[in-house]
């Protein structure tokens, strides 16, 4: 797996993977990640996964960050 690219964002990382005809879409936050693979026949490139990783898809990815952190939280106090 090679790194082939980064798309900046001010709050979290996103990183852009090749291996094995798949594209890797990760994106981190803290210690938490999401990590999205996609065909390399599906988009067109490293231009077309930044056209995928819109605005729209932004908010659902930093929306399901915030749960992940509330959901890890929660489970640390309960097990304190």
């Amino acid at each position: 797996m090679r790194v082939i690219g980064n798309i900046p964002h001010p709050r979290i990382t996103i990183s852009i993977f090749s291996m094995n005809d798949k594209y890797q879409i990760k994106f981190e936050a803290g210690p938490m990640e999401q990590i999205f693979k996609i065909a390399h026949n599906e988009v067109n490139g490293i231009e077309g996964i930044q056209k995928l990783v819109d605005d729209a898809f932004l908010e659902k990815i930093l929306e399901r960050f915030n749960e992940m952190f509330l959901s890890f939280t929660a489970a640390k106090e309960r097990n304190a």
